[in-house]
């Protein structure tokens, strides 16, 4: 795809765009965290009879780190239509039925993000209050809620921006939204 077949968002959406893109390489980065985590791990366990020193709670992070992650890159997946779809459906469906089904796709999302940010919110406020730590590395539990909560906060807005454009293509019959 060249640079001139790229739609750029502008405005609004094209600022929700730039803060979804940005958390998604924040996302990458915890992931290469993750791995780093996971091969240190594995490393210390084999110089252990040499060192003594063993690196512990790779689990406890990468189960962390792993959620985080996930949860980094749903609001990049609805804001570039990069969702599981069975295409088989809509093989032969005309741009327009194709953009209403989007359209209903983006409420869909709306609800869960919202439904999901309400819950997980009321989450990570239980656990700073239960004061839940991970049994190896001792790191506080809700720590993790904090970006997950964002990311639902992000997703809510890449929904609306996909809301948008899918009921324009809706009105308009064209899929390019």
């Amino acid at each position: 795809m060249t640079d001139s077949e790229i739609r750029r968002r502008t405005g609004m959406a094209g600022a929700v765009e730039r803060m979804v893109t940005a958390w998604a390489l924040v996302g990458g980065l915890v992931l290469i965290a993750v791995v780093a985590f996971n091969v240190l791990e594995v490393l210390t366990a084999m110089t252990r009879p040499l060192t003594g020193y063993r690196f512990n709670g790779a689990v406890e992070l990468t189960a962390m780190g792993s959620a985080i992650a996930a949860f980094c890159f749903l609001p990049y997946c609805q804001l570039t239509d990069a969702n599981v779809t069975a295409d088989i459906f809509t093989a032969r469906a005309s741009p327009r039925a194709i953009a209403i089904f989007k359209l209903a796709a983006s409420i869909v999302a709306i609800a869960f993000a919202l439904l999901l940010l309400w819950r997980m919110s009321e989450g990570m406020t239980d656990q700073r209050a239960y004061g839940y730590t991970t049994t190896v590395r001792n790191i506080p539990v809700w720590w993790a809620f904090v970006p997950i909560v964002i990311s639902l906060a992000l997703l809510a807005l890449a929904s609306i921006v996909t809301l948008i454009e899918q009921g324009r293509a809706a009105v308009t019959g064209d899929d390019t939204a």
